[in-house]
């Protein structure tokens, strides 16, 4: 009597795993979706109203503040090039003379402006233009890296989803399993131990839900944090880990796609062109600059003696004289020809060229090592779905068979679930693993798929 009882009870807990004919074998937004109606995944995921990735990506593009700290510098960049553009302004200068105890005076008026010879306003302006660009490309880069922090974390929350699901399924059917046994003990027809073993088994599974629940809630408030969310707004997401929809190009394809359209490979371009630009405002700057001056003046003079006017008559000796002057103000470069600076920006030229070439090495790297990466990873999430799901599901059937004709005890049938449970834990990190390594291809190849707005 008390074989049959142990036989029924693991049956139970057998036949309430999800093995690969359970709808884990589907999709995971079916996994997510068909979750029983006491699950907690609901509170996270909703297959019709949660937010998808492509949303999730738009979101954070309009709400992440350190992304919107970076359009402010660029807005700052365009201002530099309008002042940049601005001509010199011309300086005007007054002077008043006052004789101390006298009456002497002189007043004079003068002007200069600036000429910026030898090129220097459209060289400023180069550089302003060249700044801004390079503002702009590095933009485009952290909304590149942003676009992938954010999809590599709503696969992660995915998976934990997953997680959460498969324990909490595990759990209803592990309990309902000790609650029988239960009944049987207190009918006296079980002995306690089994109760204590399925006991323990069942409030191992239920530590490992509320971990699991832990690390849900802690990739949403990641997660929230990454798009721009405060921690206490509701957040629920909907998709798949299946990122597979479009076939991926092959690795020339996508190495040439990288190199052309990366936006950190085009900001080192424009640190290469800005830094030419500087070598040319440097030589202007040491060319033969000049002003336009311009000067009136009034003096107003005289002496104690007196003399005879025009008319015969005795007047004090008084004059009033009016001068103007026109010139030119030269900045002859004899001895400062701006050499250090032609020459430390050509130092820079030099640097910016290397960091180019460098990062177009690194952009071949990256490229093979995602894919190199995602042909793994999808090997192994295939190897787990054909080789080792139905292979464990298997061993776990023969395992209750045999304890069913009293060749193996429940412990058996324990150890043997557990390592189904390693499995269902194992195929889940590979299918997020492969989720990632898609997008770790799409962000070093700089995929338009990875942003879209």
């Amino acid at each position: 009597m008390i074989m049959k009882l142990l036989v029924a009870l693991s049956v139970l807990m057998i036949h309430g795993l999800p093995g690969p004919e359970s709808t884990w074998a589907q999709g995971t937004s079916a996994m997510l979706a068909q979750q029983k109606p006491q699950s907690s995944i609901s509170r996270y995921y909703d297959p019709k109203t949660g937010l998808s990735a492509d949303e999730a990506v738009a979101y954070a593009l309009a709400h992440n503040g350190e992304l919107a700290a970076v359009r402010n510098e660029v807005e700052a960049s365009r201002g530099l090039v309008q002042q940049a553009s601005l001509r010199a302004n011309p300086q005007l200068e007054i002077e008043r003379q006052e004789q101390i105890n006298g009456s002497d005076n002189d007043t004079m008026v003068g002007a200069m402006l600036p000429l910026e010879l030898g090129g220097r306003r459209p060289a400023r302006i180069l550089v302003a233009q060249r700044e801004l660009e390079m503002k702009e490309r590095l933009l485009e880069d952290r909304e590149r890296l942003l676009a992938t922090e954010v999809r590599s974390k709503f696969g992660q929350a995915l998976g934990e989803f997953l997680k959460l699901g498969f324990t909490e399924d595990l759990l209803l059917t592990t309990d309902e399993g000790y609650r029988l046994v239960a009944a049987r003990v207190t009918e006296g027809r079980t002995a306690p131990l089994e109760q204590n073993m399925v006991l323990v088994e069942v409030n191992r599974i239920r530590s490992m839900r509320e971990s699991n629940q832990g690390r849900v809630e802690v990739a949403l408030l990641e997660l929230r944090n990454l798009i721009g969310m405060r921690p206490e707004e509701p957040l629920r997401l909907r998709g798949d880990l299946d990122h597979l929809i479009e076939p991926l190009p092959s690795v020339a394809i996508s190495t040439e796609l990288a190199l052309r359209e990366r936006p950190d490979l085009q900001a080192a371009r424009a640190l290469e062109t800005l830094t030419e630009a500087r070598i040319a405002q440097a030589r202007s700057e040491g060319r033969i600059d000049a002003s336009l001056t311009g000067k009136y003046e009034l003096m107003n003079f005289g002496f104690s003696q007196r003399g005879f006017n025009s008319s015969g008559q005795l007047v004090p000796i008084q004059g009033r004289f009016h001068s103007l002057a026109v010139g030119i103000t030269l900045d002859l470069p004899v001895r400062n020809r701006n050499q250090g600076a032609i020459a430390a920006a050509g130092a820079e030229k030099a640097a910016a060229t290397q960091r180019r070439e460098f990062a177009e090495l690194t952009v071949r790297r990256e490229v093979a090592s995602a894919f190199a990466r995602y042909q793994s990873a999808a090997r192994a999430a295939e190897i787990y779905r054909v080789g080792v799901q139905g292979q464990a599901n298997a061993n776990l059937e023969v395992v209750r068979q045999t304890y069913e004709l009293g060749s193996k005890t429940l412990l058996d049938v324990i150890a043997e679930q557990r390592r189904f449970i390693e499995v269902q834990t194992g195929y889940i990190e590979a299918l997020v693993n492969t989720y990632q390594a898609r997008v770790e291809i799409e962000r070093a190849a700089a995929s338009p798929n990875l942003i879209k707005r």
